[in-house]
């Protein structure tokens, strides 16, 4: 089925259709896990309703990691294969993951003055997440400084693969290193740490980012797909251009 949906025209066909459903799951997603978050769960009897930051946060995280091990999967495909769906997909992910991955930062810097007395610390988690971003600020400005697309496009699948190391260092930085990060507690062996009545509006605000996710991805691939068959024909017309030249005889008898 990959390789069916390969191929940029059916893909496209397939967006169609499918990317306004994963629009409306994600906006749906996002008003209910929020809304519930914010009006119908307990304040944690620990952190009281600053915890309530937990809705915005660690979606965001979770699509910042997701995003990137998405882009990076595109641009190894990309650079074996050199295939122009997974190269688009790689573009049209990065922009994207930057913006969550800053959503990230921001609520985390927020959610961690009233529990640690200051927005920002060196702390192994948070510092592998502002790398994570500087790691998508590279890839676009590879991208958009190399003038050659083609050149361009693999040296920031280099960079995209290379930088894929730091994801499982966010992932176990508060196991390795000593942290003020708390450590994972949604997904454990034994079970997670959290209520359920404050867990399910954890989850559906993450599968309504995932979503989100997916629409805006679509919605760009799509667009990039279009930009590059438009070019294709501006430079075949272009090239298939012939000037006539001028007839140097010209017949003055009748002038």
């Amino acid at each position: 089925m990959f390789s069916y949906f390969a191929n940029p025209e059916r893909f496209q066909n397939l967006a169609k259709w499918l990317a306004p459903i994963l629009a409306v799951l994600g906006l749906l997603g996002i008003v209910v896990g929020f809304g519930a978050g914010l009006f119908l769960t307990p304040a944690d009897y620990q952190q009281g309703d600053a915890a309530r930051m937990i809705y915005v946060h660690v979606p965001a995280a979770w699509l910042a990691s997701f995003a990137y091990a998405f882009l990076a999967v595109s641009s190894l495909i990309s650079f074996v294969w050199r295939h122009n769906l997974a190269d688009a997909a790689a573009k049209a992910a990065a922009p994207l993951g930057a913006a969550f991955t800053f959503l990230a930062l921001l609520t985390g810097a927020l959610w961690g003055k009233p529990m640690w007395g200051a927005y920002w610390v060196w702390d192994a988690r948070l510092t592998s997440m502002l790398v994570l971003f500087f790691l998508y600020l590279g890839y676009m400005a590879v991208r958009s400084i190399v003038p050659d697309e083609a050149r361009a496009a693999r040296l920031a699948a280099i960079t995209a693969m290379v930088g894929a190391v730091n994801l499982p260092i966010i992932k176990f930085s508060v196991d390795w290193w000593n942290s003020l990060h708390q450590p994972s507690s949604v997904f454990r062996a034994d079970g997670s740490a959290i209520d359920w009545s404050m867990l399910w509006p954890l989850l559906v605000a993450a599968l309504g980012y995932t979503a989100l996710f997916g629409w805006l991805v679509l919605v760009q691939i799509q667009t990039e797909l279009d930009r590059r068959k438009i070019h294709r024909l501006q430079r075949r017309l272009a090239g298939g251009r012939v000037s006539r030249p001028e007839n140097p005889q010209r017949n003055l008898t009748n002038d």
